[in-house]
């Protein structure tokens, strides 16, 4: 595909969402969108699909290549083999960020997994998986190597390289879409589970809350969002994402690859990251894109673990579980608990009541 017909693919799709929520834009020069010129038969994720306004059952459309309300309206299309119902919006930054760095280690990647949502992948075979924020893919992708049927959605091009890390597993199917407004059946995943994501959105509760509904009941729901530190870090943090949210990506990159440097240089990695966040990951590339994490995306919200369980349990989720970091030993422990290490976590876990029903219709 060239370089102009795959900018008109990534803007196409941009939509009215303030507005209906349906209105495609139409004006932007693209004679064609068709994935490489060719058209597609109904895709197989149709079934799946539902509009994300109201929740009925979309048709596809052969001659308009595009997913149809049951008003006719155009809701999506297919772009690349992945149903597409937003743009990048807001959300660019990570799109650009998991497309250009790769950062799946597949061992690391598992142990993280399996401590940040309390789930053994050797409990997944057969269930029916939402990965809510999927990014780069690496969670879809050892959910699938388990034996769970995957659907991974997340708001950014990031589902582009999602897929391209999965490509050889056809247990787990993608959607660019927005959180808040699912293109999916309610009730109808056994597990549900978002790493990281949802404190990047204007509206972290309504992320939340409009996933919990995809849950079915006796279904399991985890959550991971940033940690609220001391009041004294937040207001370093927030003046200076004040800063780097509003520079070219071109100017952060170095500052990142500077962060990225701190983070493998001993005692530094331990201590100036406790006052200005960068990551001390192992790998380079890793701590490089971390720290793009954390600098780049407009929004980011920080969060209590109380906070997060009154969300479940307003959900109608119970046997709330608060999970405990991945890491260990008596000094991280400490500054874990007196909420002092930027960047960590608040991490809980939940079963959707059987008597429960959402009251939103």
């Amino acid at each position: 595909m060239s370089g102009s017909s795959a900018a008109c693919d990534r803007f196409f799709f941009t939509l009215n969402l303030w507005k209906t929520g349906r209105n495609w834009s139409s004006d932007l020069g693209c004679e064609e969108w068709q994935l490489s010129g060719r058209s597609m038969d109904a895709p197989e994720l149709l079934a799946e699909l539902r509009d994300p306004t109201d929740g009925s059952i979309l048709r596809w459309d052969a001659g308009q290549q595009a997913l149809l309300a049951a008003d006719g309206e155009v809701v999506g299309r297919f772009i690349d083999h992945i149903p597409r119902f937003v743009s990048d919006q807001h959300l660019r930054s990570f799109g650009d960020q998991w497309n250009r760095f790769d950062v799946a280690h597949d061992d690391e990647d598992r142990a993280t997994f399996e401590a940040k949502t309390g789930m053994s992948l050797s409990k997944l075979q057969g269930m029916r998986i939402l990965d809510a924020g999927c990014g780069g893919g690496r969670y879809s992708k050892i959910c699938a190597e388990a034996g769970a049927q995957v659907v991974a959605v997340d708001h950014s091009l990031a589902v582009d390289k999602a897929r391209r890390l999965c490509a050889s597993l056809d247990n787990v199917k993608f959607a660019q879409a927005d959180l808040k407004q699912l293109p999916l059946e309610r009730e109808s995943f056994d597990f549900a589970f978002s790493i990281g994501v949802m404190h990047h959105d204007v509206d972290t509760r309504a992320v939340f809350d409009a996933v919990a509904q995809m849950v079915r009941p006796g279904g399991r729901y985890s959550v991971w969002l940033y940690r609220r530190n001391r009041w004294w870090q937040e207001w370093i943090n927030s003046g200076l994402r004040a800063v780097t949210t509003r520079v070219p990506q071109s100017v952060l990159r170095p500052f990142c690859h500077g962060g990225a440097v701190l983070g493998g240089t001993p005692i530094v990695n331990r201590t100036l990251n406790k006052i200005v966040n960068f990551s001390a990951h192992p790998n380079y590339e890793n701590r490089v894109c971390d720290t793009f994490d954390w600098w780049a995306p407009d929004y980011q919200h920080h969060h209590t673990v109380e906070e997060l369980q009154s969300w479940f349990t307003e959900a109608g989720f119970d046997d709330l579980r608060a999970l405990p970091p991945e890491k260990t030993g008596r000094f991280y422990t400490w500054a874990y608990e007196n909420n002092l290490l930027i960047g960590s976590g608040v991490n809980v876990t939940g079963i959707r009541q059987t008597s429960f029903r959402s009251l939103v219709c």
